[in-house]
């Protein structure tokens, strides 16, 4: 089953907050790989700010035709940047929501409710980032016309 020492340094990873399961069962295995989809999605929102800040605020990269250019960095801007950040936070937040309900029983109350007021702020704000980039794309769109 792989490196027996990574797995529990996972597993004391995604424990926290409770005590370390003797056996592997079916709820910690869910655990252990939604700990490391957050990791993934985590370094993938660094790789896409970084990717996309430089290329926005510094100097173009010139992958355009090259076969590992990402979709996105061809129609990048500022705007387009804040909507798939603020859209990566809410997939993190899920997944550490998730990670939460379904080990409900090592937090109480007062921490699952925190969470989804935290996820549900993630949430509002990212519709009012999308609302404003749509309203300034409209702005933008009709002083062209004019």
């Amino acid at each position: 089953m792989g490196n027996e020492s990574a797995l529990k340094h996972i597993l004391d990873a995604v424990s926290t907050g409770g005590t370390r399961p003797n056996k592997l069962t079916e709820t910690t295995i869910m655990l252990v790989v939604l700990g490391l989809i957050d990791v993934v999605m985590i370094s993938n929102l660094l790789i896409m700010v970084i990717i996309g800040g430089y290329e926005t605020f510094v100097s173009r990269l010139g992958l355009d035709g090259h076969p590992d250019q990402p979709e996105w960095l061809s129609h990048v801007n500022a705007s387009v940047l804040k909507v798939k950040l603020a859209m990566a936070i809410i997939g993190i937040s899920s997944i550490h929501l998730l990670k939460t309900f379904i080990n409900a029983g090592n937090y109480g109350g007062d921490v699952i409710l925190a969470q989804t007021g935290i996820h549900m702020v993630f949430l509002l704000s990212a519709l009012a980032i999308a609302h404003c980039d749509r309203i300034m794309t409209h702005t933008a769109l009709a002083a062209d016309k004019h």
